[in-house]
């Protein structure tokens, strides 16, 4: 009898070490200790510029456990390299979920690979939190589990269009596009924005592969149409040969390049500051190369992350602030979800978030998520390549 109460006594202890405590509920990932988050990247491959992203929000989650953690835990996301191949993708991602157990799927780069995995993850009911604007990732009847934190591509591309429709109403428009959900909305948006004005105004719309070695001919095809405004919705390794083989081409249309491809740092340079002189692109976040930030307290604590904690990485690349911004957002929403760490919990707070001012986000710009919609944002901000670095367009 003895011996019976002392296995109970055992049986009782060793429950209570890996049940919640009283008022806390765990899914899948969660312990007392850890929040176990993964993702797949492309650290290798066509758009391997876009490394940079995970590893900046890998480095985040580091100074975050530094610090405690979130609400006690700390946080562990395994990061995988993708190659930015969809196949690849979905191979990392069952690997994440089926072997590694992870809470959710946080960040997956690109949306080849994002709409790779959509479906698997919608069906195992796991939140897919991704930093991409297609639209099929804020369509909660058809996706209920996966919210983007990005930008809209159709959002991007009417702002576009209602800049060229105020500054070169005569223009005559060439679309180079990367041919995946990406490059087609970003197309759809700027189209839309034109509005019964598209149909005249766009004299040549082109497309590539990933896996084309260049895009001479397609330039060589807007040119030949005319083109004085180029509409670029190309990642960042075409984004570059598009830059370098206009100037190659003496061919100078007023260039207006996609958020994810705006960076200094491994789009302008490569391709040559001088030839991308007057290039607009959109944006949402705060430069640290802008003077008017200067003593910006999140430009400064930013800054500090940077150097501490990604010391290879240079603060004014745009895909480092966008790593840092998106990985500051979701470390929010698990604290927002404090003990209810359930993947349900999570995706209600995800989309029922109220406007909320995140690190670097623009004066005045505040992302929040409405549970019919899901779209993050409702605008962005223009600006222009001085040669140097962007001034924002009022």
């Amino acid at each position: 009898m003895q011996r019976r109460s002392i296995l109970a006594a055992a049986a009782a202890t060793a429950a209570a070490a890996v049940l919640p405590a009283f008022g806390q509920a765990y899914d899948t990932g969660i312990s007392a200790t850890e929040i176990k988050l993964g993702q797949s990247g492309p650290y290798s491959g066509p758009v391997s510029a876009y490394g940079i992203i995970p590893k900046s929000q890998v480095a985040y989650f580091k100074m975050v456990n530094d610090k405690g953690g979130i609400n006690g835990r700390k946080v562990t996301l395994l990061s995988l390299d993708d190659a930015y191949s969809p196949p690849k993708a979905v191979e990392a991602t069952r690997k994440l979920v089926e072997q590694d157990q992870v809470f959710a799927i946080f960040s997956t780069m690109g949306t080849p690979a994002n709409s790779a995995i959509q479906n698997y993850l919608n069906q195992k009911q796991i939140p897919q939190i991704v930093i991409s604007g297609a639209a099929r990732f804020s369509d909660p009847a058809k996706a209920p589990w996966t919210l983007s934190i990005y930008p809209s591509y159709k959002i991007e591309g009417a702002t576009f269009a209602r800049y060229v429709l105020a500054q070169k109403p005569n223009a005559k428009i060439g679309i180079l596009y990367q041919n995946d959900d990406s490059g087609r909305d970003f197309s759809a948006g700027f189209k839309q924005g034109l509005g019964a004005k598209a149909a005249s105004m766009v004299v040549g719309e082109v497309s590539y592969e990933t896996s084309d070695a260049s895009i001479g001919s397609q330039l060589l095809q807007l040119k030949s149409a005319g083109a004085d405004v180029v509409f670029n919705a190309a990642t960042p390794k075409f984004a570059a040969l598009a830059i370098k083989g206009m100037a190659e081409m003496a061919w100078k249309p007023l260039h207006l390049l996609t958020s994810p491809s705006s960076s200094i740092k491994s789009v302008i340079e490569p391709a040559g500051a001088a030839n991308a002189v007057g290039a607009v692109t959109a944006v949402t976040l705060k430069s640290p190369t802008d003077p008017a930030y200067a003593n910006d307290a999140d430009v400064k604590e930013y800054v500090a992350f940077v150097k501490q904690y990604l010391p290879e990485a240079d603060p004014g690349d745009f895909n480092v602030m966008i790593g840092y911004n998106s990985v500051a957002i979701m470390a929010d929403l698990l604290r927002r979800a404090g003990n209810n760490l359930t993947r349900k919990n999570l995706m209600a707070i995800a989309t029922n978030l109220p406007p909320t001012t995140y690190p670097l986000l623009l004066p005045g710009l505040k992302l929040g998520t409405d549970p019919k919609s899901y779209e993050a944002f409702s605008q962005v901000r223009l600006q222009r390549f001085d040669g140097t670095r962007y001034v924002l367009i009022d």
